[in-house]
């Protein structure tokens, strides 16, 4: 039987840093095929559900055109089994140039090293 990668710490930092440099590509190599995202804002209770690599691509990058200068920082992170789990704060400048600060989290669920689920 072959071990699964573990999910770490590292890991979690590294999703945050691909996301801070904007880099859509490095975001998506840690998405499985059928990864799904949960965005907050949305027109359902759980807000905007996305799912595979073609959507969750096309949500990243409207999270970055909406917000050009969004910044996770006073990150943490921590893991439980094939879950991870991070804290951060989002600042940025909406289009119209409102400054954003928002207190939040992702609750990732992986598989063989990808992220099937990550919800914000």
């Amino acid at each position: 039987m072959v071990a699964e990668p573990a999910v770490t710490t590292e890991t979690l930092q590294a999703i945050a840093d691909a996301f801070n440099r904007h880099d859509v590509d490095v975001v998506m190599d840690f998405f499985a095929d059928d990864g799904v995202m949960e965005m907050p804002r949305g027109p359902h209770p759980w807000g905007q559900r996305l799912e595979g690599k073609t959507k969750v691509r096309e949500g990243i990058a409207s999270r970055f055109a909406g917000l050009p200068d969004i910044h996770y920082g006073q990150d943490r992170h921590w893991v439980a089994g094939n879950m991870g789990f991070s804290e951060w704060t989002l600042t940025g400048t909406a289009p119209s140039g409102d400054r954003i600060e928002v207190r939040g989290c992702d609750h990732f669920e992986l598989r063989d090293g990808k992220i099937i689920k990550k919800d914000s």
